[in-house]
């Protein structure tokens, strides 16, 4: 069983996996490809990613990959918790660079669908957390980019004054100045 709920962004979704729980703990099953095809979901994962945290505060984004390498990304927190985000990167949109962002945490088992064509992010609020992805493109280095964290107007709980951030992540283009690849309707 699973809960799909839209959010504020159309394509991005939220997936409430079904938890079966006994007195040994509980059972989900976070990806089946009959299950979400019968959802609307028709997405081939070809590679999956897992990020370890050790700080709060640490700020992951805003990441995407530009077409012909573009990704279609399935996000969970497997220990600690974090605040995933999706902007709208699509030209011509009607909701362009607007933001939604939903709290993912290992208790709670949600899943953020984050498109093609959204620039994607998180920021962790616990120590200690572990985020994994599925994505619909492997990793492409020359097709690899960044927008700044805090030129999208996003309202990031920060649970310290100022992120942990890579260099990447640091120096990292202002919407702003983000010239998109992406086009309502790409694929």
């Amino acid at each position: 069983m699973l809960d799909v709920k839209p959010t504020s962004l159309p394509g991005v979704l939220l997936l409430v996996p079904r938890r079966f729980g006994d007195a040994r703990g509980w059972f989900t099953e976070t990806w089946n490809a009959q299950r979400m095809a019968e959802a609307g979901l028709d997405l081939a994962f070809v590679q999956d990613n897992h990020s370890y945290s050790a700080e709060a505060g640490t700020l992951r984004g805003l990441h995407f990959q530009k077409p012909p390498r573009a990704q279609d990304k399935l996000v969970r927190c497997t220990r600690g918790a974090i605040f995933d985000v999706a902007v709208d990167a699509r030209r011509g949109s009607p909701t362009y660079g607007q933001w939604t962002g939903a709290e993912l945490t290992a208790e709670n088992g949600h899943q953020l669908l984050v498109p093609k064509g959204f620039l994607h992010g998180f920021v962790t609020l616990v120590a200690d957390t572990e985020v994994q992805y599925k994505c619909t493109d492997v990793y492409a280095p020359d097709c690899d980019g960044a927008v700044l964290w805090n030129s999208c107007g996003i309202d990031w709980p920060l649970p310290v004054a100022s992120p942990v951030l890579s260099d990447k992540d640091r120096a990292a283009q202002s919407f702003a100045d983000f010239v998109t690849p992406f086009e309502t309707g790409q694929a």
